[in-house]
């Protein structure tokens, strides 16, 4: 292979990076999905069964995400700290070109072709990149991506990439292809209005003009994701962030969709680019499942029974106490009717603004990739951020073998979509103003709403009915 049709090669898989990741992590959840089918074409699956599946997960995660070798790293692994050169030229010209004025130096190294000089900041994040950028022209006679990062200190650290990892970030463009974008939301709008009649008893196949009773749900899914992608969309658009429009993933069983994404630049610019186009999807998203759950539970049906005797059926019935912001918009839409009874049977549109405040918790969980992750980069800076990802994924694995082993499921499925700490910005130090700040805690604040459950003090404070009391 010559080296032109090397870097094509290597371009094409970088702008097809997502599409790689997406099947990896289908591959390896592919054991887990094949028990769900099964399950939900009404066979008994064992115990043993379900467990033997996370493990065949876990082992094919193991196999397919072994780390890559030198040439193929991402910029995430080229800004991590590894063995030092012990000669560090290039980092001390960097160092040394940088005005003293602007940047007191204190160390400096060499590692794996990337420089890294720590000391103190005299002046804005914004002069010192700039001038960091210049010594980095001057004293390696190329235009070189500078970043600055926090050590595992708390340190400021001007960080230098390899030619080879700053030229993976340039071709690594998010592309447009708006007949893919298309073709996917109609699948999606197909499997989702598939599932809405499943959900309601209908079989497509054996009726297909019965299509209309699947479309509440389907539509009400489906305006709920697109509001939370084109949240995200838009505030990127907003700060001039190159990003493709959103791609839904159907499923011709279960829910009617895994969800949907828009592909980004791995590089932003700072934590209030990542801060604003990380919150702007879920409270986009709110837009639509609050209104749905509003109107949804009006179209419901209380009942008294107990959600132990009705089993753990969402056709069968959902407990208002189960989630606190579910039992308070419960109150807002039915008033002294939800004294009648705590268990609802959900009428479609509402079972979809459920499943959004599900998404909803679900992203804005602390971890990795998600929403939630981002948030708490920008919010405590990437140290902190990481341990408190690890913090929730381990509580979710604890809860789900004390409480309630769906979260295990859960748990597995955040760990490999989006468990890995995603690429800090540019600048990684200038913090959030307090404006940012309160909203990145009521964001948070809004999780524990929906995933609290209900006291029962509260219950009668509201006139809900509450089993217990």
């Amino acid at each position: 292979m010559n080296q032109k049709e090397s870097q094509d090669e290597r371009a094409m898989s970088h702008e097809g990076s997502w599409e790689r990741v997406l099947l990896m992590v289908l591959v390896c959840l592919l054991p887990l999905l094949i028990v769900f089918v099964a399950f939900g074409l009404g066979r008994s699956i064992p115990g043993w069964v379900f467990i033997a599946a996370l493990l065949a997960c876990l082992l094919m995660h193991l196999f397919l995400m072994r780390p890559e070798s030198t040439s193929g790293r991402t910029a995430e692994q080229a800004t991590r700290k590894g063995e030092p050169n012990a000669v560090g030229e290039k980092a001390l010209r960097f160092a040394r070109a940088i005005p003293t004025e602007l940047f007191e130096t204190e160390r400096w190294e060499e590692s794996d072709g990337v420089l890294r000089v720590g000391g103190r900041l005299r002046a804005s994040s914004t002069v010192v990149l700039e001038a960091a950028r210049q010594a980095a022209a001057t004293a390696l006679e190329r235009e070189a991506e500078v970043l600055l990062h926090e050590d595992e200190f708390g340190r400021p650290t001007l960080v230098v990439l390899p030619e080879e990892t700053q030229r993976m970030l340039e071709e690594a463009q998010p592309r447009q292809r708006p007949m893919v974008n298309l073709g996917l939301l109609l699948a999606t709008l197909a499997t989702t209005t598939w599932a809405g009649a499943a959900h309601k008893g209908v079989n497509l196949l054996e009726s297909p003009s019965a299509w209309t009773e699947g479309v509440p749900y389907a539509l009400g899914l489906m305006l709920i994701l697109g509001f939370h992608e084109m949240g995200h969309y838009l505030m990127a658009r907003r700060h001039g962030v190159r990003v493709s429009l959103p791609y839904f993933i159907p499923v011709p069983f279960a829910l009617g969709t895994f969800g949907a994404f828009i592909s980004m630049p791995a590089l932003l610019k700072n934590r209030r680019q990542l801060f604003d186009i990380g919150v702007a999807g879920p409270l986009a998203g709110l837009v639509v499942t609050i209104p749905a759950l509003l109107v949804g539970l009006q179209w419901s049906t209380l009942s008294p029974q107990d959600l132990d005797a009705a089993g753990h059926h969402l056709h069968q019935g959902l407990s208002l106490n189960s989630s606190l912001l579910l039992a308070l918009l419960a109150k807002a839409s039915l008033g002294e009717a939800i004294s009648q009874g705590h268990v609802v049977q959900l009428h479609p549109l509402a079972f979809a603004g459920w499943l959004g405040l599900l998404l909803t918790a679900l992203n804005l969980l602390p971890v990795g990739q998600l929403d939630g992750g981002h948030i708490a980069h920008a919010l405590l800076g990437r140290n902190r951020a990481a341990q408190v990802g690890r913090f929730s994924l381990f509580l979710m694995v604890g809860l789900g073998f004390l409480v309630w082993p769906g979260l295990l499921f859960w748990a597995l499925l955040v760990y490999f979509i989006a468990g890995r700490p995603g690429v800090p910005p540019r600048d990684d130090v200038t913090p959030l103003d307090v404006r940012r700040r309160g909203v990145g805690w009521a964001s948070f604040a809004l999780l524990v709403l929906i995933l609290m459950p209900l006291p029962h003090a509260f219950s009668q404070l509201i006139g809900l009915h509450c089993p217990y009391v």
